[in-house]
């Protein structure tokens, strides 16, 4: 009788390390916090050599960017979910922003905003980085979906980047600050959807194509 070998497992490719490296030093970012993280520390939770993380990664601070960098294509990814589905426009903009505020509540993006308001004082760098890498990039995906939304006739023609934080912020409300001051730990699913719809009733009636003035 034939003996089935069983076959080795692959080795993970060049984007596959890659993307393990920045699970694992994000993990260790939280678990840690930055100033208490090295380089060191995080080859030894991915079990490989220093030598291995500065082939893909030159400091720690490029490492922290390339971890923010990969946290934003998750909300690029919801952006573009959200431009292929313009015909009902505010259903569009009331699934966008419940995916939106969904992934700003998540323990994870809480923890990371966390970590950079209690270290940025000590390391300035540390919140430039995360303001100019991920809140900038996050709000460029939401001004993307939004320009669209001002070219196809939905919205009254204004400055996308101003509208997208506007947006934000109505959905955010005090649901984030609860949150990130674990007032409110776990906002059920029907208090994130109230957010969002008033979040959405008022955006329109200031910005949708039949408001009076522009922004």
């Amino acid at each position: 009788m034939e003996t089935l070998t069983k076959p080795k497992p692959a080795r993970p490719g060049p984007d596959e390390r890659r993307t393990a490296i920045l699970k694992t030093a994000h993990a260790a970012f939280l678990a840690d916090g930055y100033a208490a993280t090295s380089m060191s520390t995080i080859a030894a939770r991915l079990g490989g050599s220093k030598a291995t993380l500065y082939n893909y990664f030159g400091s720690k601070e490029e490492l922290f960017v390339a971890v923010v960098e990969h946290k934003c294509e998750q909300l690029r990814e919801i952006a573009q979910d959200a431009q292929e589905d313009h015909d009902d426009f505010p259903a569009a903009l009331l699934k966008f922003g419940t995916r939106l505020l969904n992934l700003v509540l998540a323990d994870e993006s809480i923890a990371t905003y966390r970590m950079v308001v209690a270290e940025s004082g000590r390391f300035p760098e540390l919140g430039r980085v995360f303001f100019e890498t991920g809140s900038r990039q996050g709000m460029d995906s939401v001004a993307g979906f939004l320009r669209q939304a001002i070219d196809a006739g939905h919205l009254q023609p204004g400055d996308p980047s101003f509208l997208g934080q506007v947006f934000f912020d109505l959905c955010a409300a005090d649901l984030h600050k609860r949150r990130l001051f674990n007032v409110k730990p776990d906002p059920s699913k029907e208090e994130i959807r109230k957010n969002v719809e008033r979040a959405v009733s008022i955006f329109l009636k200031i910005f949708g194509k039949d408001a009076a003035v522009s922004a």
